[in-house]
């Protein structure tokens, strides 16, 4: 049994024994260019994949193909008709990262409300040197208890975060979907929770009815002293319009872990300079080593149920 990893990139510092225990041959790329992936999976029986697309004329050149697992939770780049059609079952990985989303999400929420960054830049500038007495606060420093958080989207993450809010003593808002026109039991109104939180956390997938969820007209309905937290998708939020609330100050500071595109290589309105209170992280908030791990024992244990005849975290 041969199997090919596509794109082990991020992940090649990890055990790899769980995958080549159970297969005669493992192969394995770093990334792989898109003229490249057709002649890469020829002779295979499993292909392992990221973030590299298999559309269905190169599965349907895959002769020897027979199973496909994706690294990662999301099954976008795999052409999941064509599969079925093919008889190639598809398997992801699942909740691996929630510990570590989780812990980056309030990594992110106290750096804000601390002013950490700041004040660490101001220290490296000089400026503790030259204060006076021993501490100097040229900063505001906010508590958490008694703030109302707001989450959109309540599957494992936002639950994950909710319950570290209670533990600081912050009230939890829980979003109803914004195009769901009953309200669940829990939930309240998106707009709610929009214009009563203090912060706001985004764990929704990006969809056709969350894209731009974020724009404008929503940033002026929240608080001036609220935050916006986003470890979910770059495009549930406009980025232009969040840079320009910053600037005017129609809210008070924001963080991120993902951009629209990303790389951003051709820039983004998030990374100019004169942004005041933005913290922007590299899409990392699911990597802690732990879970990068967990994401090779998933498929591990993907392959070892196709091989004993059974699927399993099918998609």
């Amino acid at each position: 049994m041969r199997a090919v990893i596509l794109d082990l990139n991020g992940l090649e510092a990890y055990d790899l024994s769980p995958l080549r225990s159970q297969l005669d041959e493992l192969v394995t790329y770093d990334l792989t260019p898109k003229e490249c992936v057709g002649d890469r999976i020829q002779g295979f029986d499993i292909v392992i994949t990221n973030k590299t697309p298999l559309s269905a004329d190169l599965l349907s050149q895959a002769d020897r193909l027979k199973y496909i697992s994706v690294l990662a939770t999301g099954t976008n780049v795999v052409d999941k008709q064509a599969a079925s059609e093919l008889s190639i079952p598809v398997s992801n990985c699942v909740a691996y990262g929630v510990d570590s989303v989780v812990q980056h999400v309030w990594s992110m929420i106290l750096a804000l409300h601390t002013n950490l960054v700041n004040y660490s830049n101001d220290v490296r500038q000089g400026e503790w040197q030259k204060a006076q007495q021993f501490c100097f606060f040229n900063h505001p420093i906010s508590e958490l208890k008694g703030k109302t958080l707001g989450i959109v989207g309540y599957g494992n993450l936002g639950q994950g975060v909710a319950k570290i809010a209670e533990a600081f003593g912050m009230q939890v808002l829980i979003a109803n979907r914004p195009d769901d026109a009953e309200l669940k039991a829990g939930r309240v109104l998106f707009d709610t929770v929009v214009e009563n939180s203090d912060v706001i956390s985004l764990h929704c997938p990006l969809t056709e009815g969350t894209r731009n969820l974020f724009i404008e007209e929503t940033f002026r309905k929240m608080k001036g002293s609220a935050m916006l937290i986003n470890a979910a998708r770059g495009g549930i939020v406009n980025e232009e319009d969040l840079a320009s609330a910053l600037r005017n100050h129609e809210i008070a500071a924001a963080a991120t872990d993902v951009l629209s595109v990303e790389p951003p290589a051709n820039g983004n309105p998030l990374l100019g300079a004169d942004i005041p209170n933005l913290l922007v992280t590299p899409h990392i908030a699911w990597g802690s080593e732990q879970a990068r791990q967990r994401i090779i024992d998933q498929t591990a244990e993907n392959i070892a149920a196709f091989l004993q005849g059974k699927i399993i975290r099918q998609v």
